[in-house]
């Protein structure tokens, strides 16, 4: 029997990682990854990806003699028309209006479907990761910004100009710090990786003590979230604060979303997860206190599977979702 697959494509600010899912889902063979150099330009980058899909291929047909290609799911960070395949712009890359899907459909023989990389992982997890039981998923991605994506119903929720998911845009202070979206007290400009940093380092230089101090050599512009990670580890109690609060503002944040989606699951991506029950204990604590309690028992908080392959597996799944003319 002649098994069949989808090539999936994820553009990250800092990688590039291909891989071929099988039509049913499952985890990406024949995985690529490099990184993403975005300083080369979209088009050295497109070139990249479709080598990148081509050695892919190449492995897994080696494999799989009977197999067949049916089309080419790529994420890209930023605004996505999806309808013309155009990133209409990333920050991440330097891209403003791009024609993304046309300049991969040239250089391959396979239609070629594009979206959100956030809608992307949104789509794995529900797909065949962590929420493959849902049938309504918020995502929540926590990196240099915090992306999510939205599926009600099994649907992905797009919105009229493509823009829906934008979870960390959510305001939890009205009066709070500045998002560099230009808001005001958004759930990002407290939670995202670099924000957590931020945070960090404005206690420290406060007076507080901790062995972050000691981790960065006394440099606190060294500090990251991995830094305040390893010291929650090191069971440092003012790491630990720093990553208790920055639950309870993602609990204020998620407990929004759920009381107006009263989705079955919240997915949390990103290495912010790595912090384990320090993030997830009061994460869900807070979230129950702010939520109806109808929806807050319905709605299960879990961490990522496919914490590397979210991103291929979603825009394998959104493309055929495409092409076989449903929403995804």
């Amino acid at each position: 029997m002649t098994q069949r697959w989808y090539v999936g494509i994820d553009i990250g600010g800092t990688n590039l990682v291909v891989g071929l899912v099988p039509e049913e889902g499952g985890a990406p063979q024949g995985l690529r990854v490099r990184a993403t150099e975005s300083e080369r330009g979209p088009d050295a980058i497109v070139t990249d990806v479709v080598r990148m899909a081509r050695e892919s291929i190449r492995d897994v047909l080696g494999v799989h003699h009977t197999s067949e290609i049916l089309g080419v799911g790529v994420g890209s960070p930023g605004a996505v028309n999806r309808s013309t395949g155009r990133v209409l712009e990333s920050p991440n890359l330097g891209w403003r209006d791009y024609p993304l899907r046309d300049r991969i459909q040239e250089l391959s023989d396979w239609p070629v479907v594009v979206d959100n990389d956030a809608n992307c992982a949104t789509y794995g997890e529900f797909w065949v990761g962590a929420g493959h039981d849902a049938r309504s998923l918020v995502g929540v991605i926590i990196g240099t910004g915090i992306g999510g994506g939205i599926i009600l119903d099994g649907q992905l929720v797009h919105g009229a100009s493509d823009a829906a998911g934008e979870v960390g845009h959510t305001t939890v202070n009205f009066a709070g710090r500045r998002c560099a979206c230009g808001n005001y007290g958004c759930v990002e400009a407290y939670a995202s990786g670099p924000n957590i940093a931020a945070r960090a380092r404005e206690g420290l230089e406060a007076g507080a003590e901790s062995v972050l101090t000691e981790l960065v050599e006394g440099d606190l512009s060294r500090i990251t979230a991995a830094t305040v990670y390893e010291a929650v580890v090191d069971g440092d109690e003012y790491a630990t604060q720093v990553m208790t609060e920055t639950a309870r503002i993602l609990g204020a944040g998620i407990a929004s979303l759920i009381n107006t989606l009263n989705p079955d699951a919240v997915v949390i991506m990103g290495g912010v997860t790595r912090a384990g029950d320090v993030l997830f204990h009061p994460l869900r604590g807070e979230i129950r206190r702010r939520s109806f309690k109808v929806s807050a028992e319905a709605c299960r908080i879990l961490p990522a599977a496919l914490p590397e392959t979210a991103g291929v597996v979603g825009a394998a799944g959104l493309c055929k979702a495409a092409l076989e003319g449903r929403n995804g």
